[in-house]
C-alpha cells in the first residue's frame, strides 16, 4: 500500500492496492495461506472494540529512542511491558539487554558501563552486549549456570533505533517500514520529542485511521469543513489497511495555508495508512482545485507531507509515540522546521487529551457502538488480533 506517492512534477498519483488478498504474511509470519476477498460490508463489522488481554504482537520492530539519546550511559526503557537496558559499544552499534541481573533482579541500568558491557551494581557480575555472563566475582570464579540475560535485536534506521520484541532468529531489518524521501535533498523534514500517551496503543491507530477526526479535534490546525463527511475508500492489504479520499473546492487548512506555494481554493487528498502492528502514515496532499483527483497528472505547485507516526507500547495502557514529517517544499529552512514541529505537536498534543479520555470511558463503559467511519479501524483491529493470535499458536 505504501506505492501510492505524489510527486511535484505532473506525476500520476498511483492506483494502491487491491481488496484482495491472498496470504496474510507479513515479515517472518503468516496468519494464512488462503487468499480471501474482503468487502465492505458494514455488518460484519458492526461488532465491539476488543481490547484483548495479549495485545501485542511479538515478532516485530519497534521504535525505542532517537538513536542520538543512545549513548554510553545505561538507557533504562520499557516496550511491550519489557524492561530493557540499552547502550552504545565502543563500534556504534546499540546493545539492547534485559534490564535485571540474573542473580537478585536488580535493574542492570542501575549498574555501569564496563568495556562493551554493563557491570550489575549490587554484586559486580558482568555481561557483554550480547547478553553473554563474563565475569561473576563471588562465585570462586566460575560463571554461574543459566546466568546470562535476554539479548534483544537493535537496528538503527531514520535516525530511529528500533528493537525487536520476538524471536531473534525471525528478526529481518527488511520488515521496518520502507519510507519514501527520507534523506532525499528536496525534501525538508522536522521532528519532535517523543510524547507519551496514557492509553492503549490501539486507540491512536484508530485515530491515524480516522480523517474525519480532524474536523472536530483539530478545529485551529487541519480541519476542513469537507472533511466531516465526505465518504471515505477502504483498502486492505497484507501490511495493513489505507484509509483515504478525495476533498474538492475547499480551502487550504489552516496548519498548511502557511506552507503552500499557491493562491485560493485547494482539493485535498486525505490518505491515511497504517502497517501491522502500529506504524502509521498520514499523507496531506494540496493542489489548486480543479487539478485534483485520482486521474492526475496533479499540479506543479502540489504541496506534500509525509507525516510518519511511530507507535510504542510500554504498557497496555501507555504509549510512546515518536514522529517526523517530510515535505515537498522548503528543504533546510530551518524556521520552517521549527513552525512544523511546534504545530504538529500542538495538534497531537489535542488527540492526547480526546484519546487518554476516550481510555478512561472505555475502561468505565459497558457498551459503546461503532459507526461506518470506524471500518478502516475496526478492519485493522480485527486483522491484528489474528496475528497476535497466530503468533501465540506457535
Amino acid at each position: 500500500m505504501g506505492g501510492a506517492s505524489f510527486r511535484r512534477r505532473g506525476q500520476r498519483y498511483g492506483d494502491g492496492v487491491t481488496v484482495l488478498v491472498h496470504s496474510a504474511k507479513i515479515g517472518p509470519y503468516a496468519a494464512s495461506t488462503t487468499p480471501r476477498q474482503e468487502t465492505l460490508t458494514w455488518v460484519a463489522l458492526a461488532t465491539v472494540v476488543a481490547v484483548a488481554e495479549h495485545a501485542f504482537l511479538r515478532n516485530a520492530w519497534y521504535v525505542a529512542a532517537w538513536d542520538h539519546l543512545i549513548g554510553d550511559d545505561l538507557t533504562a526503557l520499557t516496550i511491550l511491558g519489557d524492561h530493557i537496558c540499552l547502550f552504545r559499544r565502543s563500534d556504534g552499534t546499540v546493545a539492547a539487554l534485559a534490564d535485571a541481573c540474573p542473580h537478585r533482579k536488580l535493574p542492570l541500568s542501575m549498574g555501569r558501563r564496563c568495556g562493551d558491557g554493563v557491570e550489575c551494581g549490587y554484586h559486580g557480575l558482568v555481561f557483554d552486549g550480547n547478553g553473554a555472563c563474563v565475569k561473576a566475582p563471588g562465585n570462586q570464579g566460575r560463571i554461574p549456570r543459566g546466568a546470562d540475560v535476554r539479548s534483544y535485536p537493535v537496528v538503527e534506521r531514520y535516525g530511529l533505533s528500533w528493537v525487536w520484541m520476538g524471536n531473534p532468529e525471525r528478526a529481518d531489518p527488511a520488515d521496518i517500514v520502507e519510507i519514501e524521501h527520507y534523506g532525499d535533498p528536496d525534501w525538508g523534514i522536522n521532528t519532535g520529542p517523543a510524547m507519551d500517551f496514557s492509553c492503549d496503543y490501539r486507540y491512536i491507530v484508530d485515530n491515524l485511521l480516522d480523517p474525519s477526526h480532524v474536523a472536530w479535534v483539530h478545529g485551529t490546525s487541519f480541519a476542513q469543513e469537507a472533511a466531516r463527511d465526505t465518504p471515505l475508500e477502504v483498502k486492505m492489504s497484507d501490511t495493513g489497511v489505507c484509509v483515504s479520499r478525495w476533498l474538492y473546492g475547499g480551502q487550504v487548512a489552516p496548519f498548511y495555508a502557511k506552507l503552500v506555494e499557491f493562491d485560493g481554493p485547494c482539493d485535498r487528498h486525505q490518505h491515511y495508512e497504517a502497517f501491522y502492528p502500529s506504524t502509521a502514515l498520514a499523507r496531506a496532499v494540496f493542489t489548486p482545485a480543479g487539478t485534483g483527483g485520482p486521474d492526475g497528472p496533479l499540479h506543479d505547485d502540489l504541496f506534500q507531507m509525509d507525516s510518519w507516526n511511530f507507535l510504542t507500547p510500554i504498557t497496555g495502557k501507555i504509549t510512546r509515540y515518536h514522529f517526523f514529517q517530510l515535505r515537498n517544499v522548503r528543504p533546510g529552512d530551518e524556521a520552517v522546521d521549527y513552525l512544523m514541529s511546534e504545530d504538529v505537536t500542538g495538534a497531537f498534543s489535542e488527540d492526547r487529551e480526546v484519546l487518554e479520555a476516550v481510555q478512561r470511558g472505555m475502561d468505565a463503559a459497558e457498551s459503546h457502538i461503532n459507526m461506518h467511519i470506524d471500518t478502516g479501524p475496526l478492519r485493522f483491529r480485527r486483522h491484528l488480533e489474528t496475528l497476535i493470535t497466530a503468533e501465540g499458536g506457535g
